[in-house]
């Protein structure tokens, strides 16, 4: 019988003895795979990445194409599987500046996984790319269906958006040391 394609690959030791379940191995291509490789699904069981494998959705982005713009609402991440993409912020008289560039396996827009405030700014593909959308319904889907899933992946985002806020504190901190510094000099 031939294994599907998401299968996991299961591994005899010399021993002959079933290696630990929770070290199962996806082939590289898979969707399983790759969102395992993701911070925000890291801590899924297998049959919870297969469930929410089952829900993604892939979408194809031509060079130039906004794959969302500034300010629309927020409706879900994406995970880059091939190709590049810009995080372009919009200014006045539709003047441009790229912020960030982000690469196969980055990811970017969790926070919308949380509220439907609108982006923060626009995202571009760079080049021909590959994505996988995961969107509020389809994690709502998940905490209806299977509620400790939901919450491991909820309690991940928070996770992520409480050391970014650590990190921008830092951050400000440093910046208003270095203004007063500026406004004490002669």
């Amino acid at each position: 019988m031939k294994k599907e394609e998401s299968e996991p690959t299961v591994e005899k030791s010399p021993a002959g003895e079933w290696k630990s379940l929770s070290r199962l191995k996806w082939k590289s291509d898979s969707i399983e795979s790759r969102l395992s490789r993701i911070s925000v699904f890291e801590n899924l069981k297998y049959r919870e990445l297969r469930k929410v494998a089952s829900i993604v959705h892939r979408r194809h982005y031509v060079r130039g194409e906004y794959v969302f713009f500034q300010n629309d609402p927020g409706l879900g991440m994406y995970v880059i599987e091939r190709g590049e993409v810009s995080v372009v912020l919009v200014g006045e008289g539709d003047t441009k500046k790229e912020i960030a560039v982000f690469k196969e396996g980055d990811f970017f827009g969790e926070l919308s996984l949380l509220d439907e405030s609108p982006r923060s700014a626009s995202v571009i593909a760079r080049t021909d790319a590959q994505l996988i959308g995961f969107f509020r319904p389809d994690l709502f889907e998940i905490m209806e269906e299977a509620p400790s899933t939901g919450l491991k992946i909820v309690l991940k985002v928070a996770e992520m958006i409480g050391e970014r806020l650590r990190h921008t504190n830092q951050e400000l901190t440093k910046l208003r040391a270095e203004l007063d510094a500026l406004r004490s000099s002669p």
